[in-house]
């Protein structure tokens, strides 16, 4: 058995510069300054996407590192700090809780992790995301390891063609399941078709039992009781050699599929392929965002980044998501631009039925 390597990408919003749709160069500098050559870490690369700040840490503790998880909470304490004399929108909305507590999971910031032994070339893929929620990776990553017209490599790698292990999460019931893959694709569906409901956290390869991706799926309005932002996920894939090449992992997101979030967290919109710099979501704060870097890792240090959604051959996706953009927003307040009011729990809809139950008429009453 070789080194095992963790790859921890933790993310928050601590405050939006201007508004909801970037992260001041002065937060990026302290996060980076904080991470660089600390003793805990291999690696570290400082990432954002929207107004989300995103560390991208390797080191050799393994997953649920009690320090290193502090070390991202102390990170994100200053920057929030900073944020508020610099009276940035929001500032440390993501942070529920004023204490760490020894691990980050359920104070707000999202958190995905892998721990791996490195194969003779180990490219992965980090999918950061903003303005939306955990169950806008559902699709690709289905995509990715369960269809073949995504995935060739599901048909015709020798390494591949017995399928994957998914793990879904039932983030309402806090439960989770386990489905292989390709056998029982036609049941998981049935789960991972509602993405506000259930998530595919953690996928892992049916012959190695190696992991193969996993993703964040903290829902922060589940975790305060109330609306305090989208959740913003991330998600790690790793590539080649038995796993989606780069080219299978990218190609889910030439089609800008709709993803629960946009403006106040409260619409449907087309996620949208982009490098980082324009992950800027301004049109009624959206559309919602992706961007994708890849890294080689390399005795635990990060190659990189290669932003892969700077390549041109995502331009069409980028024009299809406007157009989608435009025709959602027609329909103003009416679903299914809006959510559904399952979903608008945690708005202003509560307390304007709270208010108005005493003026409906219950048409039973009376009834013979």
């Amino acid at each position: 058995m070789g080194k095992k390597i963790t790859l921890s990408v933790i993310k928050a919003d601590v405050g939006g510069y201007v508004g909801h749709t970037n992260v001041h160069p002065e937060l990026l500098e302290i996060a980076r300054e904080k991470l660089s050559d600390h003793p805990l870490l291999i690696d570290s690369y400082v990432a954002h996407v929207g107004d989300d700040i995103d560390l991208i840490m390797t080191h050799d503790t393994g997953r649920n590192n009690g320090e290193v998880h502090q070390l991202a909470w102390d990170i994100f304490l200053e920057c929030t700090e900073a944020a508020k004399k610099l009276k940035l929108y929001g500032a440390g909305q993501d942070l529920l809780g004023d204490a760490f507590s020894g691990n980050i999971k359920g104070l707000g910031p999202g958190i995905a992790e892998m721990e791996v032994e490195e194969r003779k070339s180990e490219p992965v893929i980090v999918f950061m995301a903003d303005k939306t929620e955990p169950g806008a990776w559902n699709l690709p990553l289905y995509k990715m390891f369960a269809d073949p017209f995504n995935t060739i490599g599901l048909v015709i790698d020798p390494k591949m063609h017995n399928g994957f292990d998914f793990e879904v999460r039932d983030l309402i019931e806090n439960r989770k399941i386990t489905f292989s893959t390709p056998e029982e694709i036609y049941d998981m569906l049935v789960f991972i078709g509602a993405p506000g409901h259930y998530c595919i956290k953690r996928i892992f390869h049916r012959d190695t039992k190696e992991i193969a991706a996993v993703s964040s799926t903290q829902r922060l309005n589940l975790m305060a009781g109330r609306y305090v932002g989208k959740d913003d996920p991330v998600c790690i894939v790793r590539c080649q050699s038995g796993y989606p090449a780069v080219g299978e992992a990218l190609e889910p997101f030439t089609y800008p599929h709709l993803v629960a979030g946009w403006m106040r967290g409260s619409h449907n919109g087309p996620l949208m392929p982009v490098n980082m710099e324009n992950a800027r979501p301004t049109r009624f704060d959206g559309p919602p965002r992706v961007v994708a870097l890849g890294f080689q890792l390399a005795e635990g240090k990060l190659v990189g980044p290669q932003d892969f959604f700077g390549d041109t051959a995502f331009d069409e996706a980028r024009k299809q998501a406007n157009r989608v953009a435009d025709y959602m927003r027609r329909m103003g307040p009416f679903e299914p631009n809006r959510l559904p009011l399952d979903e608008m729990e945690y708005t202003s809809m509560p307390q304007v039925s709270e208010k108005l139950k005493d003026r409906f008429i219950d048409l039973n009453k009376g009834k013979k």
